[in-house]
């Protein structure tokens, strides 16, 4: 039998957990094939909204904000590469943090148009794998072509500002849940589980919060 899943994705694609957990998540809906219908909806997280249009060194902005050293950074993001090979994500070089709320604006544009998770995961790629500027918006318009949504209408959406307010609104809703990291991952709604699990972890959360499901039913 079939049960239907909601899923509500919190994340910034700033954040390399972040890829992580979407990569690791995919992979135990995968794995859990036809017993579960997932209906995944991305929502808006940013680590830096108030970062400047030319972004900023990694090195500097971790060093400024958690008091890093860059061998620390350096340890964490091979930490973070291993991770990633694990659930078929590769990190690349990246040497500059940046804006992503444009980025943000477009993935609301892209949850109309029915191709958000897969523009979600391209943009990850495109900054942790290949460190393109994610405020760039010939960068974004690129991205969002390669998934199949239409390049104009995208470029629309980023000159006009299209989007800012259903954005803040729902990062404020994640602040009144009291999100303060991301990934954030909500089932039904109801069960929240953090951080970029293993895929081992979040098929074991579905398949327990699906058999709860099936009792209420």
């Amino acid at each position: 039998m079939t049960q239907a899943l909601q899923i509500d994705f919190i994340s910034d694609i700033a954040c390399p957990w972040c890829a992580i957990g979407l990569s690791s998540l995919q992979r135990a809906l995968a794995n859990l094939g036809d017993s579960v219908e997932a209906r995944m909806t991305v929502h808006p997280f940013e680590l830096n909204p108030d970062m400047g249009p030319d972004g900023e060194s990694i090195v500097e902005y971790l060093g400024k904000k958690y008091g890093r050293t860059p061998e620390q950074i350096a340890e964490t993001q091979e930490a973070i590469r291993e991770r990633g090979e694990s659930v078929g994500f590769t990190f690349g070089p990246r040497t500059r943090i940046y804006n992503t709320f444009d980025a943000h604006r477009l993935l609301y544009w892209a949850r109309l148009e029915g191709r958000q998770v897969s523009l979600k995961m391209a943009l990850l790629r495109a900054y942790h794998g290949e460190g393109q500027d994610m405020s760039d918006h010939a960068v974004l318009v690129a991205v969002a072509q390669s998934v199949g949504l239409d390049a104009g209408k995208a470029r629309e959406v980023l000159e006009t500002g299209a989007y800012a307010d259903e954005v803040r609104g729902e990062e404020q809703q994640a602040q009144a849940m009291g999100i303060q990291s991301v990934p954030a991952i909500v089932f039904n709604e109801q069960y929240l589980i953090s951080g970029g699990q293993p895929v081992e972890t979040f098929e074991n959360a579905i398949r327990q919060i699906l058999a709860e499901a099936a009792k209420e039913a």
